[in-house]
């Protein structure tokens, strides 16, 4: 469009208004966009139930569907999904578990050399205090790894099924990732000890209680993958 003005003190001035026209979006690729949305809403939304019905048949009391399906339920819950009734029905700690960790590396001549322990509860409860958000990795990752190592295991540390396999190798991996990532020496071997320590009653009732003692538990060499420079 253009427009012829007149000015009063010279020759006239022409303007020009120029009129950008919008983008144009062929209808193929908004075709494909649509479709892309579409599927991944699909995906989404198939994985939200699979996962529901998964868990479920682990919350729920053992039919023949969840018998059937165990090992598949089981390989998606443990151990990142694994549920329980506790949000309904609390069940406070009445101990308090230290868990340590050692290493060892083999020289090159064969021989074995033994590292201090190290506190894994120390650095977790230290990154948990005066953290007004402190993360669930910090505060149970390691409890809960050790709550479902006793549970598939008992006292002998003999894993006997798949489950307990599962759970020794991930408390070996976690107790060996958090050693490498204070201490830079090399090892191949990772033992663990735990301390338990009970909870004093409060009240009166805490003197008629004979007192509980301290459990001192020492868990064998386990292998790990060589961690280190």
């Amino acid at each position: 469009m253009e427009e012829i003005q007149q000015s009063d003190s010279g020759p006239a001035t022409q303007e020009r208004i120029g009129v950008t026209a919008a983008p144009h979006k062929s209808p193929r690729s908004i075709r494909a966009l649509k479709s892309g949305l579409r599927a991944a809403v699909v995906m989404c939304l198939a994985a939200t139930v699979v996962h529901v019905i998964l868990v479920f048949l682990h919350v729920a009391p053992a039919n023949t569907v969840s018998k059937r399906y165990s090992p598949l339920v089981n390989a998606w819950v443990y151990p990142f999904f694994e549920q329980n009734w506790r949000l309904f029905a609390p069940d406070p700690e009445s101990v308090n578990r230290q868990i340590l960790a050692r290493t060892a590396r083999t020289g090159s001549d064969g021989s074995a050399h033994v590292g201090p322990w190290f506190d894994l509860t120390a650095v977790d409860r230290s990154a948990v205090e005066h953290q007004p958000f402190p993360s669930h990795t910090a505060q149970n990752m390691l409890r809960r790894a050790w709550t479902g190592y006793v549970d598939t295991h008992g006292g002998d540390d003999k894993p006997r099924t798949e489950r307990a396999l599962m759970m020794q190798k991930y408390l070996t991996n976690i107790a060996a990732d958090r050693v490498a990532a204070h201490k830079s020496r090399t090892f191949d071997f990772i033992q663990l000890r735990v301390v338990t320590l009970p909870i004093d009653a409060p009240g009166p009732a805490a003197g008629k209680r004979p007192p509980t003692p301290v459990e001192n538990r020492l868990l064998p060499w386990w292998k790990v993958t060589r961690h280190g420079n």
